[in-house]
């Protein structure tokens, strides 16, 4: 989507440029065309703003953080993208190298859930609101939420078909309306179902650090959820630590299939 309407501008641009036997050429002031930022709606735009602008985001090319888990640390490296992804903890290792999600653990039973569905997920509510920048997304206005007295505006996310291993998937980003930060983030999981859901879960937004210039959440709450709407905290939220942001390739070694992994299917 963004490819399109970049080019539909260079075409437009480069014609208005050419014509000038009928009409006098436009001139732009370079420091006020801001073609990246102009192909997003207005209310998403603001929000990549307050959070340190989406044309910072776009010159990182890799994301590492941790997590503390009742089970353990859990290191997850992001190469921003190509989105090959490592996760690291004591017990075992879940990757994908572009193309496979590979599993490798001594202990056959040392991870218990689906590393296809996992491999990606913390790094995309981590990456908010950044994530809701990719190709392939349609943006519409949508209610607001009130929680506790306050509204925040919504912007409901949902995929073009083909798009991840989830189209169905649909998301709804809530921003403050004073600070357009990002508050809230509700979302469907439809990767077991493969049919479009119709209860919203709920992660309040609301400790961020500054990270290479870029806001960046520290804590995620989950909260209980009723006619989708949240209620109250579900516990005291995920913490994360050791925040890396760079402009520097990650090693692609680090994705690649080691000896003893299983590919999972």
């Amino acid at each position: 989507m963004k490819h399109i309407l970049f080019l539909a501008i260079l075409v437009l641009f480069t014609s208005c440029k050419k014509n000038t036997g009928t009409q006098e050429s436009i001139k732009y002031p370079e420091e006020n065309l801001d073609i990246t930022t102009s192909i997003y709606p207005e209310n998403i735009s603001k929000v990549f703003k307050a959070h340190g602008g989406i044309d910072t985001w776009n010159t990182m090319q890799s994301l590492v953080f941790e997590m503390k888990l009742p089970e353990g640390k859990e290191k997850t490296t992001t190469a921003l993208k190509s989105r090959t992804s490592l996760i690291e903890t004591e017990k075992f290792k879940i990757g994908f190298d572009g193309e496979h999600v590979w599993l490798k653990q001594e202990d056959s039973l040392a991870y218990k859930g689906n590393a296809k569905f996992y491999y990606n997920l913390m790094f995309y509510f981590y990456a908010m609101p950044f994530i809701l920048a990719d190709d392939g997304i349609i943006y519409e206005n949508t209610e607001p939420l009130v929680f506790e007295g306050k509204s925040y505006p919504g912007i409901k996310i949902s995929y073009e078909s083909g798009i991840g291993e989830s189209p169905e998937d649909e998301y709804v980003l809530y921003y403050d309306p004073e600070t357009n930060k990002m508050a809230w983030l509700s979302y469907t999981v439809t990767y077991f179902s493969k049919e479009k859901s119709k209860e919203f879960k709920f992660i309040k937004y609301s400790d961020w650090q500054t990270v290479a210039g870029v806001l960046l959440p520290e804590t995620l709450i989950w909260y209980n959820y009723e006619n989708n709407a949240p209620t109250t905290k579900r516990d005291e939220g995920l913490k994360f630590t050791n925040i890396k942001l760079s402009s520097e390739k990650p090693n692609a070694e680090l994705f690649k299939v080691p000896e003893g992994a299983t590919l999972v299917e």
